[in-house]
């Protein structure tokens, strides 16, 4: 489970628009916005380093934040909510937070891996996860940081759905749970053979090679004979 709190302290920054938001990165800060419950949102920036080291633990991208802004005591329980990174380096550029209450659900995307050696695969079948995330509704404190699905006895030309996901208690699957496929293996891929051409009738017939049947080779030396 995600239950897992982690203290971040952020501090306010005016909206100074995208000239703003390359200046912060440039001092190693990521800008955001912490979204309130019924309240203004606050545009924060946050240690970029400090951001990755909270989102690189156990609970991941699903931790608790409690959100500290400098110089204040309050503190605002908060899930990341969405973030965008640079297309190379891979730093995050923007993030979004939004507050949340712990004693209400949410809802959240959560990865779905899977586990075991399908017996299909055993056989020479190829596995394929269809799908890779579900969304899933529960409190805060009971998001699970990933699902696992075991496909061990997934056979060839067989699937697993949603409906096939072991139960949490606490935890509400929100997608259709028979039109879901989660993994599936398929038969392994025949390689055919191709067919040796056929001579075409009246076709050339290359130099050292036997003319088909009923048709004499031109001599050697004899010019070939050309059409029209």
């Amino acid at each position: 489970m995600a239950g897992e709190r982690i203290k971040l302290e952020v501090r306010e920054r005016e909206q100074g628009g995208s000239a703003d938001s390359r200046r912060l990165r440039k001092l190693g800060m990521v800008p955001g916005v912490l979204y309130g419950r019924g309240k203004a949102p606050h545009a924060i920036a946050i240690p970029e380093r400090e951001l990755r080291r909270v989102l690189s633990g156990p609970s991941g991208l699903h931790a608790i934040l409690d959100l500290v802004l400098a110089g204040q005591k309050t503190t605002h329980a908060s899930i990341l909510k969405e973030y965008q990174q640079h297309p190379l380096r891979g730093t995050l550029t923007h993030v979004d937070f939004h507050e949340v209450r712990l004693d209400q659900p949410i809802q959240a995307q959560i990865a779905v891996t899977l586990v075991g050696e399908p017996a299909g695969v055993k056989e020479g079948g190829v596995l394929s996860q269809v799908t890779r995330e579900v969304t899933v509704e529960a409190l805060p404190m009971e998001i699970p940081e990933h699902l696992e699905l075991d496909v061990s006895a997934l056979g060839i030309n067989e699937t697993m759905r949603l409906a096939d996901l072991p139960p949490i208690e606490g935890v509400k699957y929100l997608d259709d749970p028979d039109e879901t496929i989660l993994a599936s293996v398929s038969p392994p891929t025949v390689m055919e053979e191709p067919e040796p051409e056929e001579l075409e009738e009246g076709a050339e017939v290359p130099e050292g090679e036997a003319a088909p049947e009923g048709e004499a080779a031109p001599a050697e030396g004899e010019p070939k004979a050309s059409e029209g």
